[in-house]
């Protein structure tokens, strides 16, 4: 057997090319994928990455010889791909790394619908057979191998996203938009410009809109504070309304006010459930159990169903399907809709932004204010021996005296209202931290404390 648990991992397959990830590895998983998922036709597309295309024929090669056809989507973003999956009812598979460094490519696997395919729904099952196929030789083919066929569906993803959201009536704005020299160089013109559809009331600057694998400006990672400072810098110089931040494959979207400064992905989280919301009275909507307390104050208070659930997007799209929720978010800067076959997409999160901020004549700070109460850390990373023992550890300094939830680590919330999570990495030896609180001073207070602890 070669072993590929480096490469194949809770979500999705990740590795360094070529050291970890090659043609031959694509080849194996694309016959597995088609094994396990028992399709008899796929659709793949890839990023902006030089070695995504052949990744992705390779990954298309194994799926033929086990009889599936191919439909190759061609260059895309994520939520692209999960469209073509969802529009065209196929099992899907998407190349990328996401927001990591150049040297990295991976895959994120789907069923047809857009169905997440993680550890616990396949994903161990296709590392398995892959693993074997590398070991042992491919399998023989099965019956006739399928036939390729190459499909464009950036002008049908833009019409569909433009059905949910209408940015046409609103009050022109200004936006910046840093790309990263990522994929969202290539939608969202189609999605938010005027490049084939009617023009919207936006002026967009582009920042870094050139396709380049390498990330020659900065890495394609918004979550770190350094790769949004230009952006920043941008919003201001140009007195623009708003300024949006896509990762590597634009599948996740931040938010940028007015003044420069980065708006908490927990308040997007909570004015898209509102705008939800007021669509569907009483609708369920999800939060992973690292975004800020005013999220699920915010879906009470406008009628809803707020439900919590473990962090990692086959769990919130598994918990979206279950239960029918409309909208899901994660402080990571996920966002799902039920109207996107329960997937994630940033560019719908961003329009309902942009649609919010349009439609009255406030700025972008006063608009979110209601749903931004509360000072959190953002998470803290600390490398560890033992994370069992650490984990251990902060539970004996903590029980007894605050709640304990332990649905992903453990969650402690104290009297005073304030909160924090400890969760182990999936993949290193870190143990992840996150606070809450009502104050700066209290929540530093207590990320200190706590950090004290895990880090002995």
């Amino acid at each position: 057997m070669v072993d590929l648990s480096g490469l194949v991992k809770a979500y999705d397959v990740r590795g360094v090319v070529p050291d970890q990830f090659d043609e031959s590895i694509a080849r194996a998983l694309g016959a597995a994928f088609v094994d396990v998922t028992g399709a008899d036709q796929i659709v793949t597309a890839h990023d902006m990455r030089e070695t995504g295309p052949g990744l992705a024929r390779a990954f298309a090669e194994g799926a033929l010889h086990r009889g599936a056809a191919v439909v190759e989507a061609g260059l895309g973003s994520t939520d692209m791909l999960y469209f073509a999956s969802g529009h065209l009812n196929l099992a899907g598979a998407m190349f990328t790394a996401s927001h990591n460094p150049a040297k990295y490519n991976g895959i994120k696997m789907c069923r047809a619908g857009a169905v997440a395919i993680g550890q616990e729904t396949g994903l161990a099952e296709i590392r398995d057979r892959a693993s074997a196929y590398l070991a042992g030789g491919m399998p023989p083919a099965t019956g006739t191998p399928g036939q390729v066929t190459q499909t464009d569906v950036l002008l049908t993803y833009a019409q569909y996203l433009r059905s949910l959201v209408d940015l046409r009536g609103g009050r022109p704005l200004t936006v910046v938009v840093d790309a990263g020299n990522g994929i969202g160089g290539y939608t969202v013109p189609a999605v938010l410009g005027d490049a084939a559809l009617e023009a919207l009331p936006l002026t967009i600057i582009p920042l870094y809109f050139e396709l380049d694998g390498s990330f020659p400006n900065h890495e394609a990672n918004p979550l770190e504070p350094a790769n949004i400072v230009d952006l920043q810098k941008a919003v201001v110089a140009a007195g623009a309304d708003i300024g949006l931040a896509f990762d590597g494959d634009a599948d996740r979207c931040f938010v940028v006010d007015g003044s420069g400064a980065a708006v908490s992905p927990s308040a997007i989280t909570g004015l898209v459930a509102s705008r939800e919301l007021a669509k569907n009275p009483g609708a369920t909507i999800i939060h992973n159990l690292i975004t800020s307390r005013a999220v699920p104050e915010v879906i009470a208070e406008n009628g809803g169903v707020a439900l919590r659930t473990r962090v990692g997007h086959s769990f919130i799209k598994a918990e979206m399907a279950r239960t029918q929720a409309v909208f899901g978010g994660e402080h990571s800067a996920h966002y799902y809709f039920r109207d996107f076959w329960f997937a994630d997409t940033g560019m719908l999160a961003a329009m309902h932004v942009l649609a919010a901020l349009g439609s009255q004549g406030g700025t972008l700070a006063d608009l979110v204010a209601p749903f931004d109460r509360y000072v959190a850390s953002g998470e803290v990373n600390s490398t560890v021996d033992n994370a069992a023992d650490r984990m251990d550890a902060v539970r004996a300094a903590y029980e007894g005296r605050a709640e304990l939830d332990d649905l992903d680590g453990l969650t402690f919330t104290l009297a005073d209202g304030s909160w924090f999570n400890v969760r182990p990495s999936n993949t290193e030896p870190l143990l992840r931290l996150n606070v809450e609180a009502a104050d700066e001073a209290q929540m530093a207070q207590l990320r200190d404390d706590v950090l004290a602890v895990i880090r002995g």
